[in-house]
């Protein structure tokens, strides 16, 4: 029986540390996609919460984010405006979405179609575009700054980034 009590005092502990390993991950997840959200608005952020559907990374703030919402109440999440139209441009009920962008000056959700956007910002994914309820002459609206996204115009576009930043 001696021989076998350090045998079995390691074979607990291993469970016990297996079992706290398991327990954490489970409570780690992230959420990519929420349902459930039947209001369709904008659900509140939670810091290391909500994973980007578009980039897969974890948001971690509020800033510079976006929601949609499908008619079904679904909701996915976005760290950057920018993942937000590259995801919305591969899905099919794109205009039946509800498009929340978190605005840089009010600091608050606004329609993302109503919102107008800088395109020199730095941004969570670098392309650029943040979002403001107010406009000024030098911010374009969303179909505008959809189009840019698609076309590869932002910040991340060597080429863009110079025209718009000089050598900065």
């Amino acid at each position: 029986m001696k021989k076998l009590t350090p045998v079995i005092i390691t074979a607990l502990v291993v469970v016990v540390v297996a079992f706290l390993v398991i327990d954490r991950a489970k409570q780690l997840r992230h959420v990519a996609v929420l349902k459930g959200n039947d209001s369709r608005t904008p659900v509140e952020f939670v810091g290391d919460h909500f994973q980007g559907a578009q980039c897969g990374m974890v948001l971690s703030q509020v800033e510079d984010s976006a929601q949609a919402v499908a008619p079904d109440g679904k909701t996915w999440f976005f760290d950057d405006v920018g993942c937000l139209a590259l995801w919305l441009e591969d899905n099919k009920h794109r205009d039946e979405m509800v498009l929340w962008v978190y605005t840089r000056d009010t600091r608050e959700w606004l329609d993302g179609r109503l919102a107008w956007y800088s395109r020199t910002d730095q941004t969570p994914m670098n392309y650029g575009f943040a979002a403001f309820q107010d406009q000024t002459d030098d911010r374009i609206a969303f179909p505008d700054m959809y189009a840019k996204m698609l076309r590869d115009e932002n910040l991340n576009n060597p080429s863009t980034r110079k025209e718009l930043l000089g050598n900065h």
